[in-house]
């Protein structure tokens, strides 16, 4: 018998703990290098443990949902046996298994078996629990395809709510008195980590927010007359991103405070233009980076945007996407946002919120025109960023917008 360890992987210094997801993989069943046996996650990322060899997992150290630290034993490998051969250790460790990691074996007798999955049916592991929070459902309401009928992940991004007429109490809810359905879900760590650094950015930072609006026109006649040819000599679709991208890269450049931070009673001011794009994923909004900006071409920026979004969407973004930045854009108009507040992504100084690009009415040479707008909001840490500076960085990002060619030759 050669046995391997399973653990958990090396943390960022940063990081303390993590928690466990859901077992990908039951005890005695054979597993192959490098396949998924459980995802750990951070206040920062989801990272996936893969089987360090090939052989059965004679042993699960920590179940489901278990706080754990680096370096701790998750499981272990048994790399000379084979999925049967090794039934009898598989048992004998399953029996001391903590409750959350219990492996579902087939019972003998019917009614152990349907004992066994009730005890786990309408419970969501914590990634499940978020997906169905947001929308509003019940885990109690999902029929679940993992170990016991327990929820899981993709079950959840599947679910969708049932019609009210056959909406039945939801199992994991609290009900009151009138039987008005409640139910508490504990936050993700990430979602406690971003309320946390919120807090945190509204306590330390002064800070302000000025407005101002864009004719999107020029962009979008540009956008229209070369997008298919871009597409086809890139690989990737020409989008606004990159254009806002540019323009605020040519504003920082001009007002170098913009694209400073704030350490102790000292202002650090970046050489380089490394901006956060706003995201949102299925666990949460996160902010991965692209690095030097403004040595990348309009494909180059659209590329890196593209791979963020496949990532964040499969739940891959790593702790090395998420660290650093000098500057940060959040695209409210995705999602139909006409006007809002960014706040502030520490330690940067300022972030740029762009909004829903819609036709209105507006002034040109007297005359009352159609032009499509788009409502620009920059938050800034009035400690080190005047108003001077911050409105016209802003402005120096609509005028930018408004004649894109100057993008192009940076004027």
């Amino acid at each position: 018998m050669a046995i391997i360890d399973v653990v958990v992987p090396q943390l960022s210094e940063s990081i303390s703990e993590a928690s466990l997801l859901e077992w990908k993989k039951k005890v005695g069943e054979a597993v192959t290098q490098d396949e998924t046996l459980i995802e750990v996650e951070t206040d920062k990322v989801v990272l996936e443990v893969p089987a360090p060899a090939s052989g059965v997992l004679t042993e699960i150290a920590q179940g489901d949902g278990s706080t754990v630290t680096s370096g701790q034993l998750l499981a272990k490998i048994d790399t000379e046996a084979k999925s049967g051969a090794a039934a009898p250790e598989a048992a004998a460790a399953a029996a001391a298994q903590p409750a959350a990691a219990e492996p579902a074996k087939a019972e003998a007798a019917p009614a152990k078996a349907a004992e066994a999955s009730k005890g786990s049916a309408g419970v969501a592991s914590p990634a499940a629990s978020k997906i169905l929070s947001e929308k509003g459902i019940a885990a109690g309401d999902v029929e679940g395809t993992g170990r016991d009928g327990r929820v899981t992940k993709a079950d959840a991004a599947g679910a969708s709510a049932k019609p009210a007429a056959q909406a039945a109490a939801p199992a994991a809810a609290t009900l009151s008195l009138d039987g008005r359905p409640e139910q508490r879900v504990p936050m993700t760590r990430l979602r406690a980590r971003i309320a946390e650094r919120l807090i945190q950015s509204q306590q330390e930072n002064a800070i302000l927010t000025t407005f101002n609006e864009v004719n999107m026109k020029a962009v979008i006649d540009l956008r229209n007359a070369y997008k298919d040819r871009f597409e086809k000599e890139h690989g990737v679709k020409l989008g606004f991103m990159s254009f806002f991208v540019k323009a605020a890269v040519a504003a920082l450049k001009k007002y170098p405070l913009l694209n400073a931070s704030v350490d102790g009673k000292d202002i650090i001011y970046h050489g380089y233009f490394d901006i956060g794009i706003a995201v949102s994923s299925p666990r949460g909004l996160v902010v991965p980076i692209i690095r030097n900006a403004d040595q990348l071409s309009f494909a180059e920026i659209e590329k890196t945007i593209a791979e963020y979004g496949v990532k964040a969407r499969e739940g891959k973004i790593s702790l090395e996407d998420l660290t650093g930045g000098t500057f940060s854009i959040s695209n409210g108009g995705v999602f139909g946002s006409m006007l809002s507040t960014p706040i502030i992504n520490p330690p940067q100084s300022a972030i740029l919120g762009v909004h829903a690009t819609k036709d209105r009415p507006v002034v040109e040479n007297g005359q009352v025109v159609i032009r499509p707008i788009n409502f620009l909001a920059m938050s800034y840490d009035h400690r080190i960023i005047d108003g001077r500076e911050a409105v016209l960085g802003l402005v120096a990002m609509k005028e930018a917008l408004e004649d894109p060619q100057r993008l192009l030759l940076e004027l």
